[in-house]
């Protein structure tokens, strides 16, 4: 198994953020799906104030780059990113990977 983490700030909006916690309450299951068939084993997010941190396992043969690029071709992937876009203050046309910062593990 692989483990990934990211970071990300939301928009400085209260109810924005709140929307956005409301919407990960109720992920689209086509989404969850997608991560599945891609190698993504499973996928948190913490949130502190406006901060995200993502912590995403993968199977050993994920690859990033190759694994994220065929994720965001999935067309609810696409809809999906659209959509949070609005809350995390990016383009819709923006990629998971494109909004979410890897960060490198020092311990």
């Amino acid at each position: 198994m692989k483990r990934y983490c990211q970071t990300l700030t939301l928009v400085d909006d209260k109810e924005m953020i709140e929307k956005y916690v409301e919407a990960h309450a109720n992920v689209w299951p086509e989404v969850i799906e997608g991560q599945r068939m891609v190698g993504i084993i499973d996928m948190q997010i913490y949130r502190h104030g406006r901060l995200l941190f993502m912590v995403m396992d993968t199977d050993d043969d994920f690859d990033f780059h190759r694994d994220m690029a065929r994720l965001a071709q999935l067309p609810r992937q696409a809809e999906w990113e659209a959509y949070v876009s609005q809350f995390q203050g990016c383009s819709t046309n923006a990629r998971s990977d494109e909004k979410w910062q890897l960060m490198q593990r020092i311990f």
